[in-house]
């Protein structure tokens, strides 16, 4: 049967229909997907927990797209981790030690090392406690004294060398009980398993379970410095850069003050 010159064309036209609805809907499904996500591992001192967490959540409001993966404990052991291959995109400590470890391997990525903040180390007691100074510690005032294992954790090594300072250390060697960051050490504290503890400055305010005893010497110590790094190796270089730029930003620097935190 011969098809009409009209009955042609309207087979065109259903064809070419078809093919519209088509590519319309491949379009719209296209549109309907959910933007690729990127994740971005951290791993980050302990004592910057509350902040970090929402200095984070300031930047999603932005980068909805972004979600944070983040790994907080004692300074040294996350270095060690990274160390030993643990998929790491940033790298926030609460001292210079863990990040020179790391740097002397070669595992930063060149040219991204900078010091973002400053902490003061206090000394703490029970809320109840009518402790006032570093000098009783050596009384029976205190039974046990808190302090982050120095092996791994800043703080301990601050709060080591501040005792040492002052002639105190080898007196009161009996008397520490170690924690594994410096959280741990200030629920020591809290809970009354400890008579005392060192712990940042910033630690000491979040809690109501403890009072501020006495504020250590800067010139007792190494300087309390966090710096911030990429791992090199990291597959999302470009966001990584977009998010370390961020926490250097004015918005950020802001969260990190009303947390109590100085900038370096």
């Amino acid at each position: 049967m011969k098809l009409t010159p009209s009955a042609a064309i309207g087979g065109t036209r259903c064809r070419m229909l078809s093919v519209a609805c088509a590519l319309a809907f491949v379009i719209t499904l296209n549109g309907c997907r959910a933007p690729q996500r990127t994740t971005l591992t951290l791993s980050i001192a302990a004592s910057l927990q509350d902040a970090m967490s929402e200095v984070e959540a300031e930047y999603q409001r932005e980068h909805g797209d972004v979600v944070f993966r983040n790994n907080f404990g004692s300074s040294g052991t996350l270095a060690q981790e990274i160390e030993e291959g643990a998929p790491v995109d940033v790298f926030l400590s609460a001292g210079t030690r863990p990040v020179d470890q790391l740097d002397g391997k070669g595992l930063l990525q060149p040219g991204s090392r900078m010091n973002l903040l400053r902490n003061s180390l206090v000394l703490i007691a029970p809320r109840g406690s009518d402790l006032q100074g570093f000098e009783q510690l050596s009384g029976k005032k205190v039974r046990l004294l808190a302090l982050g294992d120095p092996a791994s954790v800043p703080a301990g090594q601050y709060g080591q060398q501040t005792l040492e300072s002052l002639h105190l250390y080898d007196l009161l060697k009996s008397k520490i009980v170690l924690g594994k960051d410096v959280r741990q050490v200030l629920t020591y504290v809290e809970t009354g398993n400890a008579d005392a503890g060192l712990v940042y400055a910033t630690d000491a305010r979040i809690s109501n379970e403890v009072r501020l005893v006495a504020v250590a010497s800067e010139e007792l110590h190494d300087p309390i410095v966090y710096p911030m790094t990429e791992i090199r190796g990291t597959r999302n270089d470009a966001a990584v850069r977009a998010f370390i730029a961020f926490v250097r930003s004015p918005r950020a620097r802001a969260i990190f003050e009303r947390h109590g935190f100085g900038m370096a």
